[in-house]
């Protein structure tokens, strides 16, 4: 079996990871939200006989429920990330270790 030596894991690709995912995560829970919330308007304006103020939908539901959505989010995909790099970083060194070790026997 042929010896492999991964790369060494950079700390400068978890925020950046975080980050993305904090994006996508966010971007599809202000669409879902939005979707959410105009339902909601649609339907209490027809309820109650009135116009629809389809603005309420994006701006008492949508933005605050996608900021939330975004603290957390990020708040989690960092500790996830960093979790994975220290243990990417481990393995790295460990391998790194045994690659050197059995070089030199």
């Amino acid at each position: 079996m042929p010896a492999t030596q991964g790369r060494k894991p950079r700390l400068i690709l978890v925020p950046s990871r975080a980050l993305l995912v904090t994006f996508l995560i966010t971007l599809l829970s202000f669409a879902v939200s939005l979707l959410l919330g105009i339902v909601g308007v649609l339907i209490y304006s027809r309820v109650y006989r009135i116009r629809p103020n389809l603005t309420m939908a994006y701006r008492n539901i949508a933005a605050p429920c996608a900021v939330v959505v975004a603290v957390i989010v990020l708040l989690v995909s960092l500790v996830m990330e960093v979790r994975h790099y220290r243990q990417a970083k481990a393995l790295w060194s460990l391998e790194k270790q045994t690659a050197g070790s059995s070089l030199h026997s």
